[in-house]
């Protein structure tokens, strides 16, 4: 590859062609630099190109091919090496496929997000069954853990909240409440928030202690039962007259707060949470069910 310059394109050619003592057909020609004529003499530039004879590298590769030809190559032997290059690469592969079996055989199951919210309002006897473990350690050392561990978690955010509330509701429940004057941006739109921070405390502290949670940020539980409490009433009036009941669908906490109310209500009734086909939670009372079952 040779570089040529010139005022034009053409006269660039011309030195080309002329160098390699060829047509132009015959060139590979990369053009490097426009020429410009400026303006009033500034900005002039040249044409410069690179160009390559075609017929010097068939010349090149003809060489190439004869010499390869010339080399004393036994089939046997390239079919041997083909042979152990598969080999090696089926027996590397074989080792990562293993290895990466291992790693995920490693890793832990993961509930789903509709698992942990089944655990969390359980519609079977599981939380009787909860409510009888014997937490182990002593219940301040337990209280000093959790609060411990709250403050930790909200030491660095920017949220204004005052000392984290941390007692035992009763033997089987830990009651977490926050106050300050953020402390109702916890909750955020609908609930949501809320939400989330009851399903992540109630797993730490359910799978840590084998405690349930009772959590209160802003008043926010107290105004929810209260709201469900007035719409119980007359439900709970229609299973006395009727003998079953099916709510209308609720949302996060307020499913929770309406199973545990209708099951005070009526013990010997069959009272579970159910999902629709939208996904919508609701708490079904009918008679079909006995407790022993």
């Amino acid at each position: 590859m040779k570089k040529f310059e010139a005022k034009c394109l053409e006269e660039a050619y011309e030195l080309a062609t002329s160098e390699f003592e060829c047509s132009i057909t015959d060139l590979d020609i990369d053009i490097i630099q426009q020429p410009s004529k400026g303006f009033l003499g500034f900005g002039k530039k040249t044409a410069i190109i690179t160009a390559t004879s075609r017929r010097r590298k068939r010349d090149n590769r003809r060489q190439k091919e004869q010499r390869f030809r010339k080399k004393d190559i036994k089939i046997e032997d390239v079919s041997k090496k083909i042979e152990d290059s598969n080999r090696s690469d089926n027996e590397q592969k074989a080792s990562n496929i293993k290895k990466t079996e291992k790693k995920l055989n490693d890793v832990p199951n993961v509930d789903s997000k509709e698992k942990i919210f089944d655990n969390f309002y359980s519609e079977s006897e599981k939380q009787n069954e909860m409510s009888k473990i014997i937490v182990k350690k002593e219940s301040q050392e337990v209280l000093d853990e959790v609060k411990d561990g709250l403050n930790l978690l909200f030491a660095d955010t920017c949220y204004e909240i005052d000392n984290i509330k941390v007692e035992f509701y009763d033997e089987s429940t830990l009651y977490i409440e926050f106050t300050g004057a953020d402390s109702a941006l916890l909750i955020g739109k609908e609930g949501y928030r809320y939400k989330a921070l009851s399903y992540i405390l109630f797993n730490w502290i359910n799978e840590k202690y084998g405690l349930m949670l009772r959590l209160e940020v802003a008043e926010f539980l107290k105004n929810q039962e209260a709201a469900i409490h007035t719409y119980l009433e007359p439900v709970i009036e229609i299973i006395k007259e009727k003998g079953s009941y099916k709510t209308k669908p609720l949302d996060g906490i307020l499913v929770h707060i309406a199973l545990k109310k209708l099951r005070e209500e009526f013990p010997d009734k069959y009272v579970a949470v159910k999902t629709n086909i939208r996904g919508d939670k609701y708490v079904l009372v009918n008679e079909y069910r006995s407790k022993e079952q």
